[in-house]
C-alpha cells in the first residue's frame, strides 16, 4: 500500500511574491552550494533543510493560497485573483485609444512563444474596442542590459501612455523599472517581480513554492517513504525555478523519500544521461521536473532501460500531456499559468478606466490531474507539441489556427 502524508499548513503570512530579501529572478546571482541541494544530516528545519532557497514564510503564503477560491469571472482565470488589495487607478482614467509599450525578457522558450501569441490576439480584440492604438514592443533576448536599454529608450522615445514589463531579472530590472514610474505614466510588471511597489500591479500566478508543493505532495503521495526521487532541473538561479525545488526537497526530506538533482538545462541527451546513471545506482521510483521541456526524453530513458514507469510530475506542454496518455503512468502536470499574457492588457484597459486593480495580482494556479486529462488533450487536439494547454486563449480571434501555425509577431 502507499503511504499517503497530509501537509500540516502553519501559520501564514500574506506577503507579496519578490518583496522579500533573497527572491531574485537574476540569473547572476549565485545559486546555493550544488552539494548542499541534498539533505544534511542536523540541518535546521526552519531553514528548510540545506537549501538556501527555501523561504518558510513564503511557503506557507503559497501553500494557503492553493486553496483560497479566487475571485472574478468564472470563466475568464485572467481576470481572477487571490487575496487582492485593490488600489484606485483614478488618477490614470483616461478617454482615447492609448499607446502600450512593452519590455519583454524574451520569447525564447515555448512558454513564452505561447504566451505571446495570446497577448498579441488579446491586443488585436482592444485595439478594435479602441482602448489600444498600438503596442510597441521591444525583445531584450535574456539580456539584463538590453532590457534596460530597451526600458530607457521607450521612456525617452516611445511616446508610451502605459509601460508593461517582463523582467529578465529582478535586481538588475529594478532600476529601470523606478525609472518609467518616475515618468508618471502606469507601469504593470508581470511573470517575474522587481524590488520596488511603484508599479501600479505585479501580475504572477501563485508562484514556485507552490508548484513545488503540488508537485512533491504528488509524489509523496504515490510513493512509499525510502523511494528514490530524481529531480530534473533546467537552470540555477531563477527564483521561481529555484523555489520549486526548495518546497519539493523540504517536504521529501520530511516524507523520508530520497531525492537527488541534477541541472540538464533541458537538454534531451544530458536527461537521458542523468538518468541511465541513476538507473545504474538502483531503482528509480519518481521524477520530478521544474519544466515540461525535456519530459519525453525522461520517460524514453525508461524505455530505453526496460524498466517500469516512474511516478512523475512534467507540466502542462503538449509533448507531456501525449506521452502521459500513451504511456498510461501515474502523473501530474502542475501550471505555472500561461494565461497570465493576456492580463497586462486587460489591466491596462481597466486603469485607463479609471477602475480598481489589485496591487498584487495573483492568479490561480491548478495542476492538470489524471481525471482531466482527456479533456485538456480534446481541447487542445491539433495543437503543436510546444503549445500549453492551460493558455487561456481559447475565445481570443485566430482560435485554433494561430497557435496551431505558432504565428509569433
Amino acid at each position: 500500500m502507499r503511504r499517503s502524508a497530509k501537509i500540516a499548513i502553519t501559520s501564514v503570512a500574506l506577503v507579496g511574491l519578490c518583496a522579500l530579501a533573497g527572491c531574485t529572478t537574476d540569473p547572476n546571482v549565485a545559486p546555493p552550494d550544488p552539494s548542499a541541494a541534498q539533505s544534511e544530516e542536523g540541518a535546521s528545519p526552519e531553514a528548510g533543510g540545506a537549501n538556501e532557497w527555501f523561504d518558510q514564510e513564503l511557503f506557507d503564503t503559497q501553500m494557503a493560497q492553493r486553496d483560497v477560491a479566487p475571485e472574478g469571472p468564472e470563466d475568464e482565470p485572467y481576470l481572477q485573483h487571490i487575496d487582492a488589495e485593490m488600489v484606485d487607478t483614478a488618477e490614470y482614467a483616461s478617454t482615447g485609444p492609448k499607446k502600450a509599450c512593452f519590455a519583454n525578457a524574451s520569447i525564447s522558450n515555448p512558454w513564452r512563444q505561447t504566451g505571446w501569441i495570446t497577448m498579441n490576439q488579446q491586443l488585436e480584440v482592444l485595439q478594435e474596442e479602441g482602448v489600444i492604438s498600438e503596442m510597441e514592443t521591444r525583445d531584450a533576448q535574456d539580456s539584463d542590459d538590453t532590457q534596460i536599454a530597451d526600458i530607457d529608450y521607450l521612456i525617452s522615445e516611445g511616446g508610451c501612455d502605459v509601460f508593461i514589463i517582463s523582467p529578465n531579472s529582478t535586481a538588475a530590472l529594478t532600476p529601470a523599472v523606478e525609472r518609467a514610474c518616475a515618468t508618471g505614466k502606469p507601469v504593470i510588471v508581470f511573470d517575474r517581480g522587481v524590488e520596488t511597489d511603484c508599479p501600479v500591479t505585479f501580475i504572477h500566478p501563485i508562484g514556485g513554492f507552490a508548484w513545488g508543493i503540488d508537485t512533491a505532495q504528488f509524489l509523496i503521495d504515490n510513493l512509499e517513504e525510502g523511494d528514490k526521487v530524481v529531480g530534473l532541473r533546467i537552470l540555477p538561479g531563477v527564483d521561481v525555478l529555484e523555489q520549486r525545488w526548495a518546497a519539493a526537497e523540504h517536504l521529501f526530506e520530511e516524507a523520508g523519500i530520497e531525492a537527488v538533482d541534477h541541472f540538464t538545462g533541458a537538454d534531451p541527451a544530458e536527461i537521458k544521461s542523468f538518468i541511465s546513471d541513476e538507473l545504474a545506482k538502483g531503482d528509480v521510483h519518481g521524477i520530478w521536473m521544474d519544466a515540461g521541456d525535456g519530459a519525453v526524453a525522461a520517460i524514453e530513458a525508461f524505455e530505453d532501460a526496460g524498466v517500469d514507469y516512474p511516478v512523475m510530475t512534467g507540466e502542462d506542454e503538449m509533448s507531456f500531456l501525449r506521452k502521459w496518455k500513451e504511456t498510461g503512468l501515474t502523473g501530474l502536470a502542475p501550471v505555472y499559468s500561461n494565461f497570465q499574457w493576456r492580463t497586462p492588457l486587460l489591466a491596462a484597459q481597466r486603469i485607463f478606466a479609471g477602475e480598481e486593480v489589485p496591487k498584487e495580482w495573483v492568479l490561480p494556479q491548478m495542476p492538470i490531474e489524471e481525471g482531466e486529462l482527456d479533456q485538456w488533450l480534446e481541447a487542445n487536439e491539433g495543437m503543436p507539441d510546444g503549445h500549453y494547454a492551460k493558455f487561456g486563449g481559447e475565445d481570443l480571434p485566430g482560435y485554433p489556427e494561430v497557435w496551431q501555425e505558432r504565428q509569433i509577431p
